[in-house]
């Protein structure tokens, strides 16, 4: 399992990494392993802002879909384009190129009450 110390984690196995003034949100490699081959991601949320773990999308595998949800308020300002033809990118680059939304924080507070890898190993059971 990778656990990169340059994003914050949430409960619900979401990711998020600030860069400047946006950030962009994904799922966890543990969350990925968990649902399998992903087949789908739908996220139809593209210019609206969206409140913290509020349902922005969905995340369809082979066995299950899982509701993704908002680690930070934030205005979405992009849906990851490549996942429409290559949602596998979760599964084979979760932190990289499978990144699921980029947002503009709106609360940037509330990033101080997500976990560090450590936190979020602990919460997995690592």
């Amino acid at each position: 399992m990778n656990f990169p110390n340059n994003v914050k984690y949430t409960a619900d196995h979401e990711w998020i990494r600030v860069e400047g003034e946006t950030a962009f949100v994904g799922i966890t490699d543990y969350a990925q392993d968990q649902l399998g081959e992903i087949v789908f991601v739908d996220v139809a949320v593209e210019g609206e802002t969206i409140e913290k773990e509020e349902v922005f999308g969905s995340i369809e595998a082979v066995k299950t879909v899982s509701d993704l949800l908002m680690p930070v308020t934030g205005e979405v300002l992009e849906v990851n384009p490549a996942l429409e033809e290559q949602p596998e990118l979760v599964n084979s680059d979760p932190y990289g190129k499978g990144w699921v939304i980029r947002i503009a924080v709106k609360e940037a507070g509330q990033l101080d009450g997500l976990m560090n890898a450590d936190a979020y190993r602990q919460h997995i059971g690592e």
